[in-house]
């Protein structure tokens, strides 16, 4: 059930770019959880964009002259080690930097991801709280199905 949390100024992106970096970034976070990419695991991988005017956005206390993105990654507890964590900082930085055409001599100033956990207990949906060991389960499951049916 991860989140991703996507920030930059508007219409620095056209509305297909965005549809692709959200579908990269989907992608690059479900591979970094080792979650299968099945159409129900990509449901409740959601991509929010915000995009900002660029009025909005500083940097060194002033409105930004190119575009600076900020990815914000939000997981379970425990769903990303440390090496995961920074497969997926590796993989949406390059993700980022080609939607955008950001160099990569840039990206240190112009492209941040973060990740947030949220405690076991604290994520619910469908009216009920939702357990990280509940979707290791459905992963493995859709997993072995995968395996059965190749």
């Amino acid at each position: 059930m991860p989140m991703i949390d996507v920030t930059y100024p508007a219409d620095a992106l056209t509305p297909e770019a965005r549809q692709s970096l959200a579908n990269e970034l989907t992608t690059a976070l479900l591979r970094a959880e080792r979650a299968p990419d099945t159409a129900f695991f990509r449901s409740i991988t959601w991509a929010i964009v915000h995009e900002l005017p660029a009025d909005h956005i500083y940097s060194a206390g002033k409105p930004v002259q190119a575009p600076v993105v900020r990815v914000e990654a939000t997981t379970p507890e425990g769903a990303l080690s440390d090496r995961r964590r920074a497969e997926f900082v590796e993989s949406a930085t390059k993700a980022v930097t080609q939607a955008f055409g950001i160099p990569e001599q840039e990206t240190l100033t112009r492209v941040w991801v973060t990740h947030r956990e949220i405690a076991e207990g604290s994520w619910g949906a469908g009216g009920q709280i939702v357990q990280f060991a509940q979707l290791r389960e459905m992963a493995a499951a859709a997993r072995a199905e995968e395996g059965a049916a190749v």
